[in-house]
């Protein structure tokens, strides 16, 4: 296996396609730990212990997306300056990142921590599975240092091309994960504190796995004349890329807290409908944001070595798999959408049927309007490569805007259905700013500089 991949050389449909196959299968696989956590907490506890997942999926998403905004902004300048050859500054660039995740990722947890309760109470938790969703988020809380370590070691290796070995980390990992879940929930009863449990225990089994393959790859070793070297302004420049991503991934977590606060208060039928479809959001987005992965990586390296006939004919190419992919995969969810509601609510008891009915329906509209998404993910990705994080953190704006008017105020007229279009008005908002933007470093090609 190789441990680092050139992308300034080769066929751009090759590598943006072998290189995003181990990430798709790598989010598949993260997927199926996610849907597992979903199914069986569903079966052996019940559907208010879903919708009790459900009910925070934002806030989750909240510390999650600060951690990749963090991880995904440090990797681009190591994937710059690989693709510059500019080896004793991708060395000093990997080592103050590692020291800046370890701190960030110290402080992320006490601070998530400290926010359980008030921000349960402001998302208006239904009484009776709130303390479901305040043990099930304190769990995940405390492993926060895992998610940190895995996203940090997986997108330091994908910045040099190697999306293997993050794709064996989340397949042991996911394996892992339904083994735990089955024997905590099933077997223990320890309802959705297990699963909260089991995922931890996989995270760190994931960031693990990749620590161990980072650390035998000669671009992050150290000696001692190198840690003695310092870079003016690194800090800054670091934190500057990945300060919008995260402002960006807060911006959209905030904008879907408010969705959850106006789901909530349509009632748990509806709640465990939309969580029943939200948790299957990830394996409909998955291979975009495989090719989104792939992009920044190869757009960054091109970029640093100033290749910007293969940076335009990459974009192309990305655009092209994606709007297939995304094509294929909608059409699955619109055939299969009531067999894949039913096995996400089974039986016949009360609420069961509404439920199925709300799931069904946000299946189908996400599964129409996928391209958009697709188009989004790789127009976004293709920003970052450039180093770009700053309209990508305005494309986050535009998400959040377009999300939160259809929830509040859309949804007095047309209630859950507007919920489920905000998704998709979101999607359309972040893609007006992100290829209107992308249209302008096309026209200022070869005039750029990577940093």
């Amino acid at each position: 296996m190789d441990k680092v991949k050139d992308m300034t050389k080769g066929s751009p449909v090759g590598l943006i396609f072998t290189f995003a196959i181990p990430l798709m299968l790598g989010n598949l696989f993260q997927q199926l730990y996610t849907v597992a956590d979903s199914l069986i907490v569903s079966r052996g506890v019940g559907v208010d212990a879903l919708a009790s997942l459900g009910s925070i999926d934002w806030y989750l998403y909240l510390v999650l997306g600060t951690i990749q905004g963090i991880t995904q902004g440090f990797a681009i300048l190591i994937a710059q300056r690989f693709g510059a050859g500019d080896r004793p500054g991708l060395k000093r660039a990997y080592r103050q990142s590692l020291l800046l995740s370890a701190g960030l990722g110290l402080l992320l947890t006490v601070c998530a921590l400290l926010s359980v309760h008030p921000v349960l109470n402001l998302l208006q938790v239904p009484g009776g599975i709130r303390p479901m969703s305040r043990i099930y988020a304190i769990i995940l809380f405390l492993g926060v240092p895992a998610q940190m370590l895995f996203n940090y070691t997986a997108s330091m290796l994908r910045a040099l091309g190697n999306s293997r070995t993050p794709l064996q980390a989340m397949t042991a990992a996911s394996l892992f994960n339904i083994v735990m879940d089955l024997l905590f929930v099933m077997v223990f009863h320890w309802g959705v504190a297990g699963a909260a449990a089991a995922t931890v225990m996989a995270q760190l089994l994931s960031g693990a796995w990749c620590l161990r393959a980072m650390l035998s790859v000669d671009e992050f070793s150290m000696d001692g004349r190198q840690e003695k070297t310092t870079e003016p302004g690194l800090n800054r420049k670091l934190l500057g890329l990945c300060s919008p991503l995260v402002l960006q991934n807060i911006l959209i977590s905030v904008g879907g807290m408010i969705v959850i606060h106006v789901v909530n208060g349509f009632g748990v039928s509806f709640i465990a409908g939309y969580t029943a479809t939200n948790k299957l959001y990830g394996a409909l987005e998955g291979a975009g944001i495989a090719y989104g992965y792939a992009m920044v990586t190869y757009i960054g390296q091109n970029y640093g070595a100033g290749r910007w006939d293969r940076i335009r004919s990459g974009y192309k190419a990305a655009m092209l798999i994606g709007m297939a992919t995304a094509f294929l995969i909608g059409a699955v969810m619109v055939i299969f959408g009531h067999q894949i509601g039913a096995a996400f609510l089974p039986g016949g008891g009360a609420g069961v049927p509404e439920a199925r009915e709300t799931a069904y329906r946000y299946l189908m509209i996400m599964g129409i309007c996928l391209p958009i998404l697709y188009v989004l993910h790789v127009t976004r990705s293709t920003l970052q490569g450039f180093g770009d994080t700053v309209m990508t953190m305005v494309s986050g704006i535009a998400e959040f805007l377009m999300r939160t008017f259809m929830a509040v105020f859309v949804s007095r007229y047309l209630g859950g259905t507007s919920i489920m279009y905000g998704e998709v008005a979101a999607w359309l908002g972040a893609d007006l700013v992100l290829v209107g933007s992308l249209i302008k470093h096309f026209r200022g090609g070869g005039t750029e500089r990577a940093g």
